[in-house]
């Protein structure tokens, strides 16, 4: 009998164990592989974001996206080294992604630049180091007109020293991103924008993907989540062709946007704090949409901005 007990107590271990659902992950043009979900960590500080990574790693997600502009990557450091030592993951386990800010374009603050996040993090490397925007400032906010080539030959460098893995951009259009294929050794791994139901970017998706470049996706709820809007558009998480589409495949609205996403072969990086919404948003590898429904939730696009 107390063997029996004793393997109940140690098959209900091993349930736990594989009822977290980690992300399946795409190779990026250098070779390295990324994480095809990310938890976006925007505007979350202190001990909160602490506790988020910590749950966020508990449920299976394995890739953290944050950026000096957020101020939290010493936070997120501190749920980084508690994961690792509790021996819930190794770091090479996990997929970090960080990004420059605007006032650090200049070739020779790269660097320095990397080396401070890490340090912030508690960090030997990231996985993935972005030019958070092509526009540089001075530390007063007033534009610096450095050539982002310049910028780029730093993130060379921090590729080259081992700081970082992978290198790549965001809020980056079309001939941007080709100026820097044109004129650099090593081409962009990612381009990090903002795409949803309600601005697809379908054009700058596709022109990516064309060249290779992996996107990822942020503020990927778009306006599916109330922000306050009374003119906001739609869709809404109640909206009938989106609950159509969710009680087809027994998910939640918000899980077939997630899902819209990665069938359209990016990596969205949804947002929250909440235990049980973490485990809804990465729950979304069990099933597809087809062709035909990522092109329904194509028709929500009015090409509008959450940030406009």
């Amino acid at each position: 009998m107390e063997l029996f007990l004793l393997s109940l107590v140690l098959f209900a271990g091993y349930t736990n164990m594989v009822a977290a659902v980690t992300a399946p992950t795409m190779q990026l043009n250098d070779g390295n592989k990324i994480p095809i979900l990310a938890l976006g960590t925007y505007s979350g500080t202190g001990e909160v974001m602490r506790q988020t990574v910590n749950r966020a790693v508990e449920v299976g997600y394995r890739h953290i996206d944050t950026a000096a502009l957020y101020q939290n990557e010493a936070d997120i450091g501190k749920g980084i080294d508690d994961v690792i030592k509790k021996g819930l993951v190794k770091r090479g386990d996990l997929f970090i992604t960080t990004k420059l800010w605007n006032d650090k374009h200049a070739r020779d603050q790269v660097v320095p630049a990397l080396r401070e996040s890490l340090a912030r993090l508690g960090l030997d490397y990231v996985d993935l180091y972005l030019i958070h925007s092509p526009a540089s400032e001075n530390p007063d906010g007033s534009p610096a007109n450095i050539d982002i080539l310049e910028t780029w030959k730093g993130m060379e460098e921090a590729k080259q020293l081992g700081l970082a893995k992978s290198i790549g951009v965001s809020n980056f259009d079309v001939e941007q991103v080709k100026r820097i294929i044109d004129n650099s050794q090593i081409k962009p791994a990612v381009n990090q924008i903002e795409v949803h139901a309600t601005y697809t970017q379908e054009p700058l998706v596709s022109a990516m993907q064309k060249l290779g470049v992996a996107v990822m996706a942020y503020s990927p709820f778009g306006f599916l989540v109330n922000r306050g809007e009374s003119s906001a558009p739609p869709p809404q998480t109640d909206d009938p062709i989106l609950t159509k589409i969710a009680q087809k495949y027994g998910k939640s609205t918000p899980q077939v946007i997630l899902r819209y996403l990665i069938d359209r072969g990016t990596i969205p990086i949804p947002k929250s704090t909440n235990k049980d919404r973490l485990q809804q948003n990465i729950n979304v590898f069990d099933f597809s949409l087809t062709p035909e429904e990522v092109a329904t939730i194509n028709k929500f696009d009015v090409n509008r901005s959450v940030f406009s």
